[in-house]
């Protein structure tokens, strides 16, 4: 047996080193280029042992690496991103949002857990490896994004312009966490997305509720009618087409499902409800890792003044499972929203571009095995759950259709850290936690009985 890595620094130390990189506003909807730059510099600086460089996209730039001393072993592409959410409302949080706190067992700061921390974690590791055994033990590229979080808008482009360098035989993810803290997981399923606004135009402008008021239609009222008519009174979606190729939900498939604790009075008094609700005829956990969604997500129109609006927006997002095309979802839920009969006002709706269609990976993939192994030495005694990430992630798709490679994701986040929220944290067990698996994956899949065997591509293997 091969001795394992040494991760010298104290806690304190690694928390020391990390705090520069959250210390980086990288919000990627509305920071200035140069402080995206400052963060995608901030890793290629980390990736200096494999030539790590920032590379201009049509957008925020990506960073990329490649340490390729390995010939005979698999190839492997690191996928993360430094970009992060907004804030939200300052006065939720804890401590200012990009300065990393320690706060008893976890550290807090935007970005913590959702990117930066996973992508660190996996810096590390390869440091280590180099630093104390000379090599890694497999070749190794490495791509960051900062447009994750709006979409990875540009990511297509650069990877279809580039998908010879980027070639490899599995991309691992950083991003994208683990269930809950209370078992190791895997995420073999990601749910897709589409968005789109529905826009109610009435008057040419906004008009005096007292001059103007029962006199003409209101946009609001209008709008609210329009969105209520997206589903039943039971939560089910009421728009034709909308589960048009979902296979039906097998009888072992739900048992499988009804076999994994989960709580459901637990799990509404965490939300502070009193009651759950959804599409009927579904347990809490099928209509999360199984169903489709559609949610709206925003009103915008009017204030508290007495003013008939001129216009009201809604936003709609839906989450999207195995089966559903993206661009029939869109297009059913636009025939349904132009078909309301709503009288003096007019309805436009605009989807967004960029869906994203479900991505799975087979829970008898290698990379699974191999990283249901590497999670069983770290936590021994705890069972590891396959599970599903009811959010999206751009890019697994994309990975499989260019570069004809699975995702396997393999954060050490935690869908419980606020990720998106104010006081955003990640536990700091996690760290080390992270690093020792994320060691005895890269040793699994480059020998012995999880060995990835590397693809052939044009009589070449990578």
């Amino acid at each position: 047996m091969v001795d394992m890595l040494s991760f010298d620094p104290t806690d304190a130390e690694y928390i020391d080193e990390l705090t520069d990189y959250v210390a980086v506003p990288s919000v990627s909807r509305d920071a200035t280029p140069e402080t995206m730059r400052s963060a995608a510099e901030w890793l290629a600086a980390q990736l200096s042992f494999a030539d790590g460089r920032v590379v201009p996209t049509e957008g925020h730039p990506v960073v990329r690496g490649d340490w390729l001393g390995a010939p005979d072993a698999p190839t492997i592409l690191v996928y993360g991103h430094y970009d992060v959410q907004p804030t939200g409302d300052l006065a939720e949080w804890r401590i200012p949002p990009f300065e990393l706190t320690v706060d008893g067992d976890v550290i807090r700061g935007r970005g913590v857990t959702d990117d930066k921390g996973p992508v660190f974690i996996v810096l590390k590791v390869a440091q280590a490896f180099l630093a104390q055994e000379g090599a890694l033990p497999l070749n190794v590229k490495f791509l960051f994004e900062g447009e994750e979080e709006i979409g990875s808008p540009h990511l297509p482009a650069y990877l279809r312009e580039h998908a010879d360098e980027l070639a490899a035989d599995l991309v691992i993810s950083a991003d994208g966490a683990m269930w809950r803290p209370t078992e190791p997981s895997l995420s073999i399923a990601s749910k897709g997305l589409v968005t789109l606004d529905v826009e109610v135009t009435g008057a040419n402008g906004d008009l005096h509720s007292g001059r103007f008021g029962g006199t003409v239609a209101n946009p609001v009222h209008a709008l609210g009618e329009i969105l209520a008519s997206l589903h039943t009174a039971d939560g089910r979606v009421a728009v034709d087409g909308f589960y048009d190729g979902i296979p039906e939900l097998t009888e072992e498939r739900r048992a499988a499902i009804a076999a994994v604790p989960f709580d459901d009075d637990g799990y509404r008094a965490g939300l502070g409800l009193d009651e759950l609700f959804g599409e009927a005829g579904y347990s809490t956990l099928e209509r999360l890792w199984e169903r489709p969604t559609l949610e709206i997500n925003g009103v915008r129109a009017g204030g508290k003044y007495t003013v008939i609006p001129h216009v009201a927006t809604g936003h709609v997002s839906c989450r999207l499972v195995p089966g559903q095309r993206p661009e029939r979802v869109l297009q059913a839920i636009t025939d349904h929203l132009l078909a309301q009969k709503v009288s003096g006002v007019r309805v436009t709706v605009r989807p967004d571009e960029g869906g994203v269609p479900a991505y799975t990976i087979p829970a008898d993939h290698p990379a699974i095995r191999a990283a249901s192994a590497a999670l069983a030495d770290v936590y021994p005694g705890q069972e590891v759950l396959l599970a599903v990430i009811a959010g999206t992630l751009p890019a697994t798709a994309l990975f499989e259709e260019v570069l004809s490679a699975k995702t396997l994701f393999f954060s050490f986040s935690t869908a419980d850290e606020n990720l998106h929220a104010p006081n955003e944290f990640m536990r700091i067990s996690r760290l080390r936690e992270g690093m020792r698996a994320w060691e005895t994956l890269w040793r699994l899949l480059a020998d012995g009985p999880h060995r990835l065997a590397p693809v052939v591509r044009d009589g070449v293997a990578s």
